[in-house]
């Protein structure tokens, strides 16, 4: 085994007659140098095997060419879906993609936030699916060049980018009215998570504009993970089904919703309706197909990386705005009249 080593800008720098500054400088572009200087240089590289280092060369021009992606679980299909579009997007324009699954853990998430600080990227875009106690925000303001997505961290001052959650309850809560349930069991995640207030507001703004009233309303509050869907599909048994239909504002929950039930033997939508939110889980597959307030995944993937390479990041106090994007409800077979209005 040989244990020659590799050569290195020093190597060159003593061959052609010049400091390792001039080489650097020469490789990476900053520097201008005469025709016999440059062409001593280009000789030495030659002559020396030498093959330079090209992410030291991306840094010493201040940048890495890598996007940060920090992400909760790359499991979920909807992250995951997340993830190949920015990659996909990324790979478009000559970008390498670091991605970081947090597990959903705020101390795996502030590790991600300060490597950027260290320039290890060029830019992060970020997704958590928990509320901040403002360490969070804190970080991110200090930080810069981070783009926030699909769930808020409160007074972060950056970009922001949501599906418009309120607007999915609406359209989930006018479907049901329209049906004439009056009756509704919502079930979401966190209280201070965004996406929960607004698919709520939502809802609750449907049923008021179709005269149903919201005194039928009925929430449970948890996480949007199928256990929380299966503890939901429990409650709501051991409570004697106290509602005629059910808006279940994530795939994972909905899933762990219908496991239960369908257990224990109750009809969808024959006893109870469902709408989901997400669709970017095989939804259509499920007996009967899920109704489902979808959200533009590849949408929301593509525009993000654009923010994250558009923004004019001198610019920070105009980041105080969000941008929503546009959702539709998929019709599919998971809702019916109420059997007992």
């Amino acid at each position: 085994m040989s244990n020659k080593r590799a050569t290195s800008l020093k190597d060159v720098a003593d061959a052609a007659g010049v400091s390792v500054t001039t080489v650097s400088r020469m490789l990476n572009g900053s520097l201008q140098l005469p025709p016999e200087t440059k062409l001593r240089i280009d000789k030495a590289i030659q002559d020396l095997k030498y093959e330079p280092n090209p992410h030291a060369r991306r840094l010493s021009r201040g940048r890495s060419d890598t996007i940060g992606l920090v992400v909760p679980d790359i499991a979920n299909p909807f992250f995951a879906t997340l993830v190949a579009t920015i990659e996909e997007e990324a790979d478009k324009r000559g970008l390498a993609l670091s991605l970081h699954a947090t597990l959903n853990r705020p101390g795996r998430e502030i590790a991600y936030l300060r490597s950027l600080g260290r320039n290890h990227v060029d830019g992060l875009v970020f997704v958590t699916n928990h509320p901040d106690d403002g360490e969070l925000a804190a970080l991110i303001n200090q930080t810069g060049k981070v783009v926030v997505v699909d769930e808020d961290v409160p007074n972060a001052m950056v970009p922001k980018l949501f599906c418009d959650n309120e607007q999915g309850g609406y359209l989930a809560g006018r479907h049901l009215a329209e049906y004439g349930h009056a009756r509704v069991l919502y079930i979401g995640g966190p209280q201070e998570m965004i996406s929960t207030r607004r698919r709520y507001k939502g809802l609750e703004r449907a049923m008021i504009e179709h005269g149903t009233g919201i005194d039928g309303l009925i929430r449970y509050e948890g996480d949007y993970t199928v256990e929380f869907g299966r503890a939901a599909g429990r409650r709501f048994l051991d409570e004697g089904k106290p509602a005629t239909a059910i808006f279940a504002s994530s795939d994972e929950i909905a899933i762990g919703l219908i496991e239960v039930l369908r257990g224990q033997g109750v009809s969808i939508p024959g006893e109870v309706s469902i709408v989901g939110f997400d669709d970017v889980g095989p939804l259509h597959l499920f007996a009967p197909p899920l109704t489902a307030i979808r959200q533009p995944v590849r949408a929301i993937g593509e525009r993000a990386l654009s923010l994250l390479l558009e923004t004019d990041w001198q610019q920070r106090e105009d980041f105080t705005s969000e941008e929503l994007l546009a959702i539709e409800i998929v019709v599919r077979n998971s809702v019916a009249p109420p059997s007992n209005p």
